[in-house]
Parts: C-alpha cells; sequence; structure tokens
C-alpha cells in the first residue's frame, strides 16, 4: 500500500503547526520530520522540543529521520517527544544493532536510513530486525534536490534483498520524489514517499497527495 508522508523540511516554518493540520487534513499518513545537526550534513533543522510542540497538534504517526551523529544519546528523547518512527543514518552507526534494538526498547518503529553512495550490505545482519529501510534518493542536508536516478536499481536490489532474507521491512524512498517518479520508484519496490515540495509547495495539498498515489499505482 503506498503511503505519503509529507516532510516538514518544506513547510513554512513561522506557521508550522497550521502547515502540519494542512497535510493531516490533505490525507497524508505519516508526518517525515528530519532533524539536522549541521555535523553529519551541512545544514541544522529542530529538535525534540518542537517535535513535542506538534505532537500535541497532529494525531499523524510521527516519521522522525535523525542525520546526526551519536543518534544513540538522544533516541529516548525523541521518543518521548513523540516520535512512532525513529529513523538513524548507517553512517552514524557503528553499533548499529544496539542502535536498532535501542529504538525499539523505548517504543518506536525501527528504520535505518542510507545515503547515496552507501552500499545495501551494510545492512546485511539487520535486515530481520527492521521495519523500514530509508533510501535517500539525494544527499541529504536541504530540500528541493533533485532525484538520483541510480536509486531505482538501488530499490530494485533492496526488495530482492528483503524477499530473500524473509524480512517484514518495507522501503522508503525520499528525495525529489514526484508524480514523474514515483510509478517507477513503487514498480522497484518503494511503499513509502517522502514528499517536501511536492506537497507542501502545492497550492492543493489534498490533490497533490491523490496525484501521488495516483501516479504510484499507474
Amino acid at each position: 500500500m503506498v503511503k505519503i508522508a509529507p516532510s516538514i523540511l518544506s513547510a513554512d516554518f513561522s506557521n508550522l503547526g497550521q502547515d502540519v493540520e494542512k497535510v493531516e487534513n490533505a490525507g497524508c499518513d505519516y508526518l517525515h520530520i528530519d532533524v539536522m545537526d549541521g555535523r553529519f550534513v551541512p545544514n541544522i533543522t529542530i529538535g525534540p522540543v518542537v517535535i513535542k510542540s506538534l505532537r500535541g497538534k497532529s494525531k499523524l504517526p510521527f516519521d522522525v529521520h535523525l542525520m546526526i551523529v551519536e543518534p544513540e544519546k538522544y533516541i529516548n528523547q525523541f521518543v518521548e517527544s513523540g516520535a512512532d518512527i525513529i529513523t538513524v543514518q548507517v553512517e552514524t552507526c557503528p553499533h548499529l544493532d544496539r542502535t536498532i534494538h535501542q529504538i525499539k526498547e523505548a517504543g518506536a518503529m525501527a528504520c535505518v536510513a542510507l545515503n547515496p553512495s552507501t552500499s545495501l550490505s551494510t545492512l546485511d545482519y539487520v535486515l530481520t530486525e527492521l521495519d523500514m529501510v530509508l533510501i535517500m534518493t539525494v544527499n541529504p542536508g536541504f530540500g528541493g534536490q533533485s532525484f538520483i536516478p541510480a536509486m531505482i536499481h538501488k530499490v530494485r536490489d533492496l526488495s530482492e534483498k528483503i524477499k530473500s532474507v524473509t524480512s517484514s521491512a518495507v522501503i522508503q524512498v525520499d528525495g525529489g520524489i514526484n508524480t514523474s517518479n514515483i510509478g517507477t520508484m513503487a514498480k522497484a519496490g518503494a511503499q513509502v514517499f517522502v514528499a517536501g515540495s511536492a506537497v507542501f509547495n502545492h497550492e492543493d495539498p489534498a490533490l497533490a497527495i491523490k496525484k501521488l498515489k495516483e501516479a504510484a499505482v499507474l
């Protein structure tokens, strides 16, 4: 089933609560929240305090993507603030299995993200432990970037790998997703689509989400 997760990175931060309410009413499935520390990626966004303030304004599952170094120091804090899904970058986790279990023990679903150039082999011994895998289809750090076509093959390979080990993990993609490429990514095996500007910058978010879901199943 296709799920759309608008990224608040493309929202109007001066009206964040209203923008979140708008996309929730528009029919999205998750709210994707990018947390950046200015170290792992060249940008700084928000932290647990903002997530906690949004939690009181939305019933959506909060899909919190930690693009930060040493995420294990902050996982419990983010879950306590309202995160339902915690995504960590494989590149920042030297003890990935331990971090995955920490996320689950804190009460959240566990997801691992891979940058475009990171090999799928980094998941070989943890794939059966994961609820979701996020394939970055741009180099992370900023919204509005162009989709990297080579990631179609990476998603297809990941889909086969998941089947081969009988993992229940679903595949999420993030970066430059729009109606022109979402169908190809869905056919490759992706099920959850992060869409920032394609939703938040559309004059009618409900129509944007509808068109994305239609394009995904064509």
